[in-house]
């Protein structure tokens, strides 16, 4: 996962402490005018070298993330606002190169006091300027931790997108088919993201994607939890399985669980889309694709065989060259 092994970021008080801790030892094995130009060229080239190891730790959002991420970060962080903190870093790791480059040339001609004026200058304003990204840094890293737990989906992999309203046996069916074992307690928006769980059918490994409840209602109103299933369906989706609970346990009328149904087969008219009626040993009062029961064991297996023969998933084989 592209976000799992980024970096801490560090703070500004952080950076400095480094820099100007190392330039003094850098100092101290020096004399007169090489001191203090030794004590300039390591405070900058630290400063310059960690501002643009933040920036080059993280993946372009544009080329080397996929849709899937991207939309899902966007989520849980503000990316535009990421990229932006990234942007200004990246800047003041320019700014610090360029007080080295002004300030080395007055510390090789002039006597040793005026040298440490200038190179105390230099290091007012290497300071100034890595405290005033301290916002950014501190973003940066908050989004760094908010997004490293994400879960681990190739979006190449033939993927199954479970939908549907809050407690209608969605974690409980992934959980059932898959090596997932997630929270599936009877109370509403239980699953606080996307969960994933993998199984392989003809040799051929599935993924199958247990979205957070969504609601139905437009998507400006959606809250983070809905946008992130949304998402899911958008960009992984080969096939969905749109539970219902007839019975109404779930707590929500059948009537509103149909409407989701049909704006999910409406929006994803490309891709199959079943509608499975869940708790089928306590109402089967609706029209489905299948009547399953996951408490019982009914039928789960014939709807998982029905999604990977809706897939039809063929992996390339690679070419023989005669």
């Amino acid at each position: 996962m592209i976000f799992e092994d980024l970096p801490t970021t560090p703070t500004s008080e952080e950076l400095i402490d480094k820099a100007f801790s190392r330039a003094s030892r850098a100092g101290r094995a020096q004399k007169g005018l090489d001191a203090q130009q030794s004590m300039l060229q390591t405070a900058a080239n630290i400063l310059s070298d960690n501002l643009e190891n933040v920036v080059t730790s993280w993946p372009d959002f544009e080329y080397d993330v996929h849709p899937f991420y991207e939309e899902l970060a966007d989520a849980i962080v503000d990316v535009d606002r990421l990229r932006q903190s990234l942007s200004e870093v990246m800047w003041a790791s320019r700014k610090t190169r360029e007080i080295h480059q002004e300030y080395q040339p007055k510390l090789r001609k002039t006597d040793v006091d005026t040298a440490r004026k200038y190179r105390k200058q230099a290091f007012a304003r290497l300071a100034d300027i890595v405290e005033q990204v301290d916002d950014e840094l501190r973003y940066i890293n908050d989004s760094r931790n908010d997004l490293r737990d994400l879960p681990e989906i190739n979006p190449e992999e033939p993927t199954i997108v479970v939908a549907g309203y809050p407690n209608v046996g969605k974690s409980s069916f992934v959980n059932a088919v898959t090596n997932a074992r997630g929270e599936t307690a009877a109370y509403p928006f239980t699953t606080r993201g996307i969960g994933l769980g993998h199984f392989t059918s003809d040799h051929i490994r599935h993924q199958i994607v247990d979205t957070p409840g969504l609601l139905d209602r437009p998507p400006q109103e959606r809250n983070e939890i809905e946008s992130q299933a949304v998402s899911a369906l958008e960009h992984l989706g080969d096939c969905v399985l749109v539970f219902v609970d007839a019975s109404e346990e779930c707590g929500y009328p059948l009537a509103d669980q149909l409407e989701l149904r049909d704006a999910i087969a409406d929006q994803f008219a490309d891709l199959p889309v079943f509608t499975v009626c869940n708790k089928a040993d306590r109402s089967r009062d609706v029209e489905a694709d299948f009547y399953m029961s996951v408490e019982t064991g009914e039928n789960v297996d014939a709807v998982l065989e029905a999604a990977v023969d809706a897939i039809g998933y063929e992996p390339e084989l690679p070419s023989r060259d005669r």
